[in-house]
């Protein structure tokens, strides 16, 4: 496991880079954290959080820096990939409270040959569980070519 920066494995620029680092990561799991502060996207600042909708994007994003940590260390390029669907999002929390450090924590379930994958994802603070769900993605082995075919 190579520790890479998060702007180096995410397919993203700032300011949407929501995520603060990938804190590790193996074949099948990647775990990366967030701190919230004011100057979090999507910070409300009448509830002082995050709604926990954005959840869903912290999930994306840690399954994107996972993928492609793994990619670089495998002697390829960081890619794109597109979440497809959301199982059974749970959210035990109307929002991220102000100063709370997040861990985002992703288990592939399966990944099928032409690109689409499943993982087991959780949002916690400490042991606390704040958000969970299965989340479904598709890395296509030519992204632009995907997108150019969809227009």
């Amino acid at each position: 496991m190579t520790m890479h920066p998060i702007e180096n494995v995410l397919p993203h620029t700032a300011p949407m880079i929501l995520i603060d680092s990938l804190d590790k990561y193996d074949e099948d799991t990647g775990i990366c954290s967030v701190m919230i502060t004011s100057q979090s996207n999507f910070y409300n600042v009448d509830t002082q959080s995050v709604p926990s909708h954005v959840g869903i994007e912290y999930m994306a994003q840690t399954i994107a820096a996972y993928a492609n940590a793994n990619q670089l260390d495998n002697g390829s390029e960081v890619a794109i990939g597109f979440l497809v669907s959301s199982r059974k999002y749970q959210m035990h929390c109307t929002g991220f409270n102000l100063h709370s450090t997040l861990t985002i924590e992703v288990v592939k379930l399966y990944s099928e040959a032409n690109g689409l994958s499943a993982f087991e994802c959780v949002i916690k603070e400490g042991e606390r569980v704040l958000v969970d769900a299965k989340i479904n993605v598709f890395q296509p082995e030519n992204p632009e070519q995907f997108l150019a075919e969809q227009l």
